[in-house]
């Protein structure tokens, strides 16, 4: 299995790219994403507020880091949780906490990038996140 490319090395590439390309891109990383199992997509676990079905579903690994599933039913949309989760997967519940989620995503600039349905659970995907790791911090 190999590792999971970084947030700045997608950056990397994201900014060679033009709208078409980061399109594929984002369809890319979310084919990328672990697969969830479709038991686990939920009532409980689908975020509020998403344009398109997303959910989030939390597990906890041995040490205590937090590994996140996660789903969409739309192409970009899986993209974009998946950029999310770069920034939060497999990472203390503490660390999740004190992660500007919004900072390390600010450089895709996706809300001029995507049309605003597109980009409008963003902040609800993030605050799905916090709360998780608060849960179980």
């Amino acid at each position: 299995m190999s590792a999971a490319p970084t947030l700045s090395a997608i950056l990397d590439d994201y900014d060679l790219l033009d709208a078409d390309d980061r399109y594929r891109l984002l369809i890319d990383l979310g084919r990328a994403l672990e697969p969830m199992p479709d038991p686990l997509k939920t009532d409980a676990t689908l975020v509020r507020g998403c344009s398109a079905a997303v959910w989030v579903y939390p597990t906890r690994l041995e040490d205590g880091r937090l590994h996140f599933l996660a789903d969409s039913n739309a192409a970009i949309t899986k993209g974009i949780i998946a950029l999310v989760l770069l920034t939060v997967q497999d990472r203390s519940p503490a660390e999740i906490s004190a992660t500007d989620i919004e900072g390390a995503l600010a450089p895709f600039d996706l809300r001029n990038q995507l049309s605003s349905n597109r980009t409008q659970g963003i902040p609800n995907m993030i605050a799905l996140i916090r709360a998780t790791a608060e849960r179980y911090a």
